[in-house]
């Protein structure tokens, strides 16, 4: 029995020793091996799990576009107060996929991103043939571009309105607005003063959005320095764009926003978007899970469109009106053209009360992106943006009429997607899954170590207790005996004399 004790001790010894010895080397190691698989895979390399989906971006894709139908036309340009309906959203399946891909010796690799967008009626509330009453966006825009020109110009244009029948506003599809129509006035307006629209073609929105690319982007691969992957070297060999009054502003800062270095920190991400001109910082609002996978939601502060009074870092984007949009004619040809959130979410109240019609909410309206930290690659995003046109009354264009001054909506927008299918349970398998299970190992061997070693201890005194015992039991049986030996031998004498006597 005790012998069978020793050997269980010796096993469970054995055992807990190994279990011991495997959770400290998982402690240790461990996080070094999911580090290295983390790295391995979310660099630019063509043998990196995130290769194929950076270069042709498998996750479904959808922009989502609201239009604003001015309602009172009419009273508008007697000087009243715009009234607005939101029209959509007119959902659009967006492709992208990557071309011209060259690997440069500096660990940077430059490509074209290219979008194709699909018109999906059955997810739209609405066709691209229905008529929307809008802004005359081309006349109106040249308008407030000739204000500062002599009166005798300005004259000549509104006579040419006049022979081209154009009005403040017009009635067209969403089709025309976005994509593009044939539009006399273009080449009326630079033949009057040339060169101030230099394009020509059609006019729309989003012309030039389809079947076009975002500019040459030059990123870092990570293959050398894994912090800088995906960080943007130069876009169409710029360092820095030229479009605003100061260095910072200028600055070609981030990613191209599509992912992000890996082991990310709760504090903001940066990426450079071409659409707005300028690089954004996002901020870290707070942790979640996307279907299973950890992430950090990254959102727009509330200084990322403010005015340089009420933040002065923005001071190179003016010159500003209100806190909420951002003047963008610089990029836009001297358009006078503003961005902003949705519905002016977290905008000066003066915009929102300046229309009536507007009902901004952080629900419907603010951007975010979730980011799986680890990796830095996205999980679920919604890029949300509005186009505003400031409109107002111009003297000698007798169009204009008597417009009060007013930034007004155009259009609202939403790039929205997320992983889903294959691709998530590829990335939660390689990427969650295993370091997670990794993770959970060391712990459990850790733990089984304890009571392993506890029970070989325990069974190994009680073995050495048994032997006590059963040598101290055989000892006292020992001496027993010589005791009664002796006493028998103290006997033995009387027995001796009384022989001798009889004798």
């Amino acid at each position: 029995m005790a012998a069978a004790r020793r050997r269980a001790a010796v096993g469970l010894g054995l055992a807990g020793g190994a279990c011991l010895l495997l959770g400290v080397c998982l402690l240790l190691a461990g996080p070094a091996i999911v580090k290295e698989q983390v790295v391995k895979n979310v660099r630019i390399d063509p043998s990196s799990i995130s290769f194929g989906m950076w270069k042709d971006i498998p996750v479904p894709f959808y922009l989502s576009v609201h239009l604003f139908e001015v309602l009172n036309p009419t009273e508008v340009l007697d000087g009243a107060k715009p009234i607005l309906r939101q029209r959509g959203p007119y959902v659009y399946r967006e492709f992208r996929y990557k071309t011209n891909i060259t690997f440069h010796d500096n660990d940077t690799v430059s490509y074209l991103e290219y979008r194709k967008l699909f018109f999906r009626p059955d997810l739209s509330n609405g066709t691209e043939d229905e008529y929307i009453v809008m802004p005359n966006i081309l006349m109106l825009g040249a308008s407030v571009m000739m204000e500062n020109l002599p009166n005798f110009v300005k004259l000549l244009l509104s006579g040419a309105l006049a022979g081209l029948k154009q009005e403040a506003f017009m009635n067209r599809t969403v089709g025309d607005i976005l994509w593009g129509y044939d539009d006399p006035l273009l080449d009326t307006i630079n033949m009057i003063v040339p060169g101030l629209i230099p394009f020509k073609g059609k006019f729309g929105m989003f012309v030039g959005f389809n079947n076009s690319n975002t500019g040459l982007f030059t990123v870092y691969t990570g293959m050398k320095n894994i912090s800088r992957v995906h960080m943007v070297d130069s876009w169409n060999g710029l360092k820095k764009v030229n479009y605003w009054r100061s260095t910072g502003c200028n600055m070609i800062n981030g990613t191209a926003g599509e992912m992000w270095p890996p082991f990310m920190s709760p504090t903001s991400l940066e990426f450079y978007s071409p659409d707005a001109c300028r690089s954004m910082t996002l901020v870290y609002e707070q942790s979640g899970e996307f279907k299973g996978v950890p992430t950090y939601r990254f959102v727009a502060p509330k200084t990322l469109f403010a005015n340089g009074t009420d933040y002065p870092p923005n001071e190179g984007f003016c010159p500003c009106r209100q806190s909420g949009i951002q003047n963008v004619s610089t990029c836009r040809l001297n358009a006078p053209m503003f961005i902003s959130h949705p519905h002016f979410y977290n905008a000066d109240p003066s915009l929102v009360n300046a229309v009536e019609g507007l009902n901004p909410s952080k629900e419907h309206h603010a951007l975010f992106l979730d980011v799986h930290p680890m990796t830095g690659i996205p999980m679920n995003c919604s890029i949300k943006l509005q186009l505003n046109q400031y409109l107002k009354q111009v003297s000698g264009i007798i169009q204009t009429g008597k417009i009060t001054p007013v930034v007004l909506p155009l259009l609202w927008f939403a790039e929205s997607g997320n992983i889903e299918g294959s691709v998530l349970n590829q990335f939660y398998t390689n990427l969650v899954l295993i370091p997670s299970i990794l993770d959970y190992l060391q712990y459990i061997f850790l733990g089984l170590s304890v009571p392993l070693i506890i029970s070989a201890a325990v069974l190994t005194m009680m073995s050495q207790e048994k032997c006590s015992l059963f040598w101290s039991s055989n000892k006292k049986n020992s001496d027993s005996k010589k005791a009664n030996q002796a006493s028998s031998a103290r006997k033995l004498p009387p027995v001796k004399v009384l022989r001798e006597a009889r004798l």
